[in-house]
């Protein structure tokens, strides 16, 4: 077993509460690619146990600061803990065979670079380190044991450790069925009351956007709120999904009532399975889709006078790091302007970012702009992040990434 010695910086950092310690701040170092590693001070003494990285600039992810080697009881024990929590919320059901949430969220659980979804009775897992890739069978083993605890059964297990992240490690992209195989990767799942397709194989992330659970039921109630404002009435509602990817959250707001939805984005696949949602949820005849690039379709609405009273922006990351960010804020900023420019009537306007990168504060700086732009007045009425399935913890601000704004839009007078 090799180990980490921690010197200057690197120290100072650690016992100031930092939970990633990055190479520039490795002292003396003989640690293995993905090892459990004691992490030293210069007097040799045992400042906690780490998962080491060789080749990423992220080199240590600290998973106890106790002296004591973490051994098989300690992971199951994480493992445990991350099932409570799911449980407590209610998402493991045993009632609920077709539920969907993520089971593990790697290091904000305590369990660094390994993620793992679970979609009725399969499971999809991610990893993205070395140490994750290592501890996979074993980790994998405790949450099955786990689950079967709770009456819940898995069929299929899909590793599609694909993520772009794994190339910070030098690791390759892997998509391997563990269990089952690929006759296994479509599927209806169930979400409080909804039902809805999942390509296992192919859709985005492990399958799908299950970090906007709770912001799609939030979203889903402005409907009738729109009553309660005297914009209009809720069985006259207009909703406008953009980059809606499975049409969620239009889904909702038709089963709330909408009149029309209208669901926007550049994938056909996601068309297909828009439309075989609305059919599994009995809102066909209210829910419609279009291929189009949303950015270049909503200044095409605006010069053409749409006018709408929901308008939900749920666009992918424009930020994937620092260096991008100011092109972020141009594209946040034009886009969160022509929803605004949607609504002359009032209503609101759900205007979602899922980049770290963009900050909350630098956010809520984009979404002000974008309100003076279109010259409306626009209230903040709430700002929340990921469900509770996907946990964030403060000593690693890169777990709390998604900010989904809720803004009520008084008419143009």
């Amino acid at each position: 077993m090799g180990s980490v010695t921690l010197l200057g910086r690197g120290r100072r950092k650690l016992l100031a509460g930092e939970a990633w310690i990055f190479r520039g701040d490795l002292g003396k170092s003989d640690a293995g690619p993905g090892e459990l590693v004691p992490v030293l001070d210069q007097d040799g003494d045992v400042l906690g146990w780490a998962l080491h990285s060789t080749s990423s600039k992220l080199a240590l992810r600290m998973v106890t600061r106790s002296p004591e080697q973490p051994n098989r009881e300690f992971w199951a024990r994480r493992v445990e803990r991350c099932l409570e929590a799911r449980a407590g919320a209610g998402y493991l059901d045993a009632l609920q065979p077709m539920a969907a949430c993520r089971l593990i969220g790697g290091d904000a659980d305590g369990l660094p670079g390994l993620v793992v979804d679970r979609y009725g009775d399969r499971l999809v897992l991610q990893c993205g380190t070395e140490a994750a890739d290592k501890m996979r069978d074993f980790l994998l083993d405790l949450l099955l044991a786990g689950l079967a605890e709770r009456g819940i059964e898995i069929a299929g297990i899909l590793d599609r450790s694909d993520a772009k992240v794994r190339e910070h490690e030098n690791l390759d992209s892997r998509i391997e069925w563990l269990r089952g195989d690929a006759s296994m990767e479509k599927l209806m799942v169930d979400e409080d009351g909804l039902t809805f397709a999942v390509d296992l194989g192919t859709g985005h992330k492990t399958g799908h956007y299950l970090d906007q659970r709770d912001n799609r039921r939030r979203a889903a109630v402005l409907v009738q709120d729109l009553g309660k404002c005297g914009f209009c009435k809720p069985e006259d509602a207009r909703v406008l999904d953009v980059f809606s990817y499975d049409g969620l959250f239009g889904m909702l707001a038709a089963q709330a009532g909408a009149k029309r939805v209208l669901c926007l984005d550049q994938s056909a696949s996601a068309g297909e399975r828009v439309l075989q949602n609305a059919q599994a949820n009995g809102v066909a005849d209210q829910v419609s889709f279009e291929k189009v690039n949303a950015m270049h379709d909503l200044g095409r609405r605006v010069d053409a006078g749409e006018e709408w009273d929901i308008v939900i922006l749920d666009p992918p990351a424009f930020a994937r790091s620092k260096r991008e960010l100011p092109g972020a804020k141009r594209g946040y900023g034009e886009l969160f302007r022509r929803g605004f420019q949607l609504m002359p009537k009032g209503g609101f306007l759900v205007a979602a970012s899922c980049s770290y990168n963009m900050k909350p504060e630098a956010f809520l700086d984009v979404l002000t702009k974008a309100a003076r732009d279109a010259k409306v007045i626009a209230h903040l009425l709430d700002i929340h992040g990921a469900s509770v399935d996907h946990p964030r913890r403060l000593d690693i601000p890169e777990t709390d990434y998604l900010k989904c704004a809720f803004v009520r839009v008084e008419p143009k007078s």
